[in-house]
């Protein structure tokens, strides 16, 4: 059997898949990082529980913990992984998951399209000016697609008519949570929220720029930051703790 990689990205959206390539490109000259994929489709019902189920049947075939990391929904998904089987994961990151994990950028938007006398098209617009920043209107265009995409096929648990949440707590396993100070999704409230659950291990990270999506605008700066606190971690462990296997 292959060896399992150091790390494993959770993407949960085939749409928004692009925007994390820059960052698993920077983290790859560290370390070896494989991605873990769910594809939802429109025919089947929204499941975390699922998603979760075939994550665990992915991890269970390797005998070592890996580092474990997503943004947003795929973040949310490796934090409820984490909390369930901690003993599979050597540490958990995550990207703009606040302490209210669920909140992503689809409960903003369905929020809005109930209160707002807008069209799908003018709030989707006004969307991509809040998560991307302003753009010419060709890239606008681009990003609003993505957006349609990301409405049809995530994972988010979130419709017009329900808005899912969990409860907010920390995790056993060293944790980085990294947001921006520009994210209108994941304010500084819903960051600094986690201050109570973390542990001496933990770290929360601010990125001064790039909204929701920091870590495509800003993929070196957010490369550094987790580099470091894995290379923290495994210094941490002895070289016997780092191959010891997980019992089943």
């Amino acid at each position: 059997m292959s060896r399992l990689p150091d790390a494993l990205w959770l993407n949960v959206s085939s749409a928004l898949q692009g925007l994390d390539r820059p960052l698993l490109k920077s983290l790859s000259h560290h370390f070896s990082i494989a991605q873990w994929q769910y594809c939802q489709t429109q025919d089947e019902a929204l499941s975390l529980e699922i998603a979760l189920v075939l994550l665990h049947d992915y991890l269970k075939q390797h005998p070592c913990p890996i580092h474990l990391l997503g943004h947003s929904t795929g973040g949310l998904l490796a934090l409820l992984y984490a909390r369930r089987y901690p003993e599979r994961v050597r540490s958990l990151t995550l990207l703009s998951v606040g302490v209210q994990p669920a909140v992503d950028w689809q409960a903003h938007y369905y929020a809005q399209l109930q209160l707002l006398p807008y069209s799908r098209e003018m709030l989707l617009t006004q969307m991509v000016f809040s998560l991307f920043g302003y753009q010419s209107p060709p890239i606008t265009r681009e990003f609003r697609h993505l957006l349609e995409r990301d409405l049809r096929g995530s994972l988010s648990p979130h419709t017009l008519y329900q808005r899912v949440s969990f409860f907010p707590g920390g995790v056993m396993v060293p944790l980085l949570i990294c947001g921006s100070k520009t994210d209108m999704v994941i304010d500084s409230n819903l960051l600094q929220g986690w201050q109570p659950w973390l542990k001496d291990s933990d770290r929360l990270w601010i990125c001064p720029d790039g909204r929701y999506f920091f870590h495509f605008f800003h993929p070196q700066l957010v490369s550094e930051q987790i580099t470091q606190f894995w290379s923290d971690q495994c210094s941490l462990n002895s070289p016997n703790a780092n191959l010891e296997a997980i019992s089943t």
